[in-house]
């Protein structure tokens, strides 16, 4: 399911996920607070739909979830891991699976480093500074596991 980022709709979703208040999202774009909550209701069951449908199509068995958030934990069947599925704003919609890797030498390095460090912004979640992708992930994930 394609999650529309541009739309108002969305830009309401992050708003909340970032802390704000529905009345000071329905006065920052002169609507009304009811207009707010049904936006946000309906954006809710998108963002619900999207990450079942991408566990469903990564053979994921769901854990928890948690819509308002835009996360979802999880056990790969096929590769018997743990994974996470999360909505970015800046990255769209991701999964990731815990493993140990050889970091150093994947040329992934810095697209995973500035993945996981601009979804610890965007979730507001202060990260220990460390260069080593499986780490920051394990703490972030921890981190993250407690909002599901």
């Amino acid at each position: 399911m394609f999650l529309p980022i541009g739309e108002k709709q969305f830009k309401f979703w992050k708003l909340r996920r970032d802390g704000l208040p529905n009345i000071n999202i329905a006065r920052s774009f002169n609507i009304s607070r009811q207009a707010v909550s049904r936006a946000l209701i309906s954006m809710d069951k998108r963002i619900e739909d999207t990450l079942l449908e991408m566990a469903q199509a990564n053979q994921i068995e769901v854990e928890s979830i948690n819509s308002e958030r835009g996360i979802l934990f999880g056990h790969s069947i096929p590769l018997d891991a743990n994974a996470i599925i999360f909505v970015s704003a800046k990255h769209g919609v991701q999964v990731w699976y815990e493993h140990e890797g050889d970091c150093g030498t994947c040329s992934r390095y810095t697209q995973c480093i500035e993945l996981l460090w601009d979804l610890a912004d965007e979730m507001k979640i202060k990260l220990e500074k460390t260069d080593d992708p499986t780490k920051l992930a394990d703490e972030l994930f921890g981190k993250l596991r407690g909002l599901a």
